[in-house]
This record gives structure tokens, C-alpha cells and sequence, in this order.
């Protein structure tokens, strides 16, 4: 799961391409790829990978009407989002928030929730999202994975989740840019990981992708 963020290697035409060479990865490999894109890309995204999971970067919980700036799921849907994530470190929001927009969204609809400790994703899973991405704010953008500098956090959320909801998937996120790093995540519990600037300020973000799925 590629977090396109605001990154100026990952808007407009850029993020097209990198969606592109997500979608080669994912038609060519075992591997699932999801790129979590700016919602002014969505449209642009969908048509150029149709075959790609497209999520949108957060949702709110509102009716129509007048909701100046808040991001209607519906719409989201109807450009071609298929997920989303809710809650990133860098756009928190409250439990009721999630909880709302969970109870808005179709069944079939995935959701990521991120956590920044084991406590959050505690939490978080009783509300079951299809994931939880756990990834600690101050390694988050960094130049060691998490699996590295805190292994403790991935394999305690990924316990600590199962325990309230066996059918919440668990993601594990910040620092995270090799194979290595994403193997090391698979054997301390998690499905798989959800990372930003390894990807989207590489050189040559293919040879990255193939990269991170080299081990699985």
C-alpha cells in the first residue's frame, strides 16, 4: 500500500505513472498493490490503472448539503476510489469519526485505519476496519523501518489486534523501503506494509516496487 501523500513526485501526471508501475507489479506478480492517492487524482488514476486498487487519502462521515472542504465518500466512490485510509498520523481524526463513516460506507467498501501505538489499534479494532496500518509518527518519513527500530510495535499490535478482531488484517508502515524491511514485517505478524517516500521519491520507483515484494 503506496501512500501517495502531497508528494510532488506523485500528482498529476507523475502519480499516473507511478500507479502505472504499480499496476505492472500487481498484474505480474502475487503481490496486491494499492495506491492511497490525492483525491484530485482519483478520476485520472482509475481510468490510466483500471485493473489497480485505488484508495483515496480520507473520508468524512457527512450527508450532502453544506459541508464546505470535507470529502463526501459518494463522490469519492463515484471518481473511482475503491478504499480508503482514515486516521493517518498526518490527518488524525476521533474514534466517533471512524466509527461513522464505517457505518456510512458499503460493506464491501475496505477501509485502513492507521495507529500510532498498540493502545490506538486496540481501539480502533473494535471498530473492525478491514486493516489497521500500525506505524509510529516519529519514524514515519525516516531512514529506519519500524520493523527494525521497534519490532516490538509491530508484532504487539499485530497480537493485540487479533485478540479483539481476528478479522482485522494488520499493516505495519514508516521507514519502511526494502525487501528486507517487508519481510521482517510479514514474520512479526502483519499482511503486508504501507509506506510513502520509498516509493514515491525514488529514481526508479519500479526497481523499488519489484524490490519490496522480493522476499514474499
Amino acid at each position: 500500500m503506496v501512500n501517495f501523500k502531497t508528494y510532488e513526485t506523485a500528482q498529476g501526471e507523475a502519480a499516473i505513472s507511478l500507479a502505472k508501475a504499480m499496476a505492472e507489479v500487481d498484474a505480474t506478480t502475487d503481490a496486491t498493490m494499492v495506491a492511497v492517492v490525492s483525491a484530485f487524482d482519483l478520476s485520472a488514476i482509475k481510468a490510466a490503472a483500471p485493473n489497480l486498487g485505488v484508495w483515496t487519502q480520507h473520508l468524512d462521515p457527512i450527508d450532502w448539503g453544506s459541508n464546505t472542504g470535507w470529502l463526501h465518500p459518494q463522490t469519492a466512490m463515484e471518481r473511482g476510489a475503491t478504499g480508503s485510509i482514515i486516521n493517518h498520523a498526518e490527518h488524525k481524526v476521533n474514534l466517533d469519526h471512524v466509527e461513522k463513516l464505517l457505518a456510512q460506507l458499503p460493506n464491501d467498501f475496505p477501509v485502513c485505519a492507521c495507529a500510532a501505538d498498540i493502545d490506538e489499534a486496540k481501539s480502533l479494532a473494535a471498530l473492525s476496519p478491514t486493516f489497521i496500518a500500525v506505524e509510529p509518527p516519529e519514524l514515519i518519513g525516516g531512514d529506519i523501518s519500524v520493523t527494525t527500530a521497534d519490532p516490538g510495535i509491530v508484532s504487539g499490535t499485530a497480537d493485540a489486534v487479533k485478540a479483539v478482531n481476528p478479522n482485522v488484517r494488520v499493516l505495519c508502515g514508516a521507514g519502511v523501503k526494502n525487501g528486507d524491511d517487508v519481510a521482517r514485517a510479514i514474520e512479526l505478524g502483519t499482511e503486508g506494509v504501507l509506506l510513502a517516500s520509498g516509493v514515491t521519491k525514488a529514481n526508479n520507483p519500479l526497481s523499488v516496487l519489484r524490490n519490496l515484494i522480493s522476499q514474499i
